[in-house]
């Protein structure tokens, strides 16, 4: 238990650093929190950076796709995947220096499918995967491990939002859960230090989808 919970704790302060995304963009606060720059940083606290869970993310407004806004596309591949380019590049440089770790990026099931009014995020949640799988390619035999997790319809403030901007595609999204429910953040978190840990050495770099049946379906 004790190495559990060390283990656990040596993570802590990255995770609480990189989950959100008015950070997402600011690289030398990211290098900091990754174990750069002169002051106390995460790895003079705790000792590494064993693992890191990238997972601020928008969704963005819902429009036509010629009426989309150049402002309003930027803001969401900022934060969604040029947030996560930023995260990683930092994350690998502390992990080759240590000589392992291991990198979750949050996709969506939106970066397995498509959905129409929602060009912007589904190309970033697509993108995310695209990187993942490169990068992780490119160090998965140098010692860090990268996947991605793919959430389903999950019970958050991002998808009672859709609610209130089109009860219909709501109502169609729930119509096509398999599980006939949402998912909890508790179900995705679940899956997130299991892709981090030791059990799952062999897993690189992948796309695991957590939602409730609905590619299957």
């Amino acid at each position: 238990m004790k190495n559990k919970t060390s283990y656990a704790l040596r993570n802590h302060y990255a995770l609480l650093a990189l989950r959100h995304g008015r950070y997402i963009n600011n690289p030398s606060l990211i290098n900091h929190c990754c174990g750069g720059g002169s002051e106390k940083n995460t790895t003079d606290t705790f000792g590494r950076l064993d693992m890191a869970f990238n997972n601020a993310g928008i969704a963005g407004p819902s429009s036509i796709f010629t009426d989309e806004t150049v402002e309003e596309f930027d803001k969401v591949n900022a934060i969604n995947l040029k947030g996560v380019w930023t995260c990683m590049k930092h994350e690998i440089k502390q992990m080759e220096a240590q000589g392992s770790g291991a990198i979750v990026n949050c996709s969506s099931l939106g970066g397995l499918v498509g959905q129409a009014g929602r060009s912007a995020y589904h190309g970033t949640k697509h993108g995310v995967i695209g990187l993942t799988k490169s990068v992780g390619l490119e160090y998965a035999s140098r010692g860090t491990r990268v996947n991605a997790v793919c959430p389903g319809v999950i019970d958050t403030p991002m998808f009672a939002a859709l609610g209130t901007i089109s009860p219909a595609a709501m109502k169609q999204v729930m119509l096509d859960q398999p599980i006939e429910r949402l998912g909890s953040p508790e179900e995705i978190a679940e899956a997130v230090p299991w892709l981090c840990s030791p059990g799952a050495s062999f897993v690189i770099p992948t796309a695991l989808p957590v939602d409730g049946g609905f590619i299957a379906h």
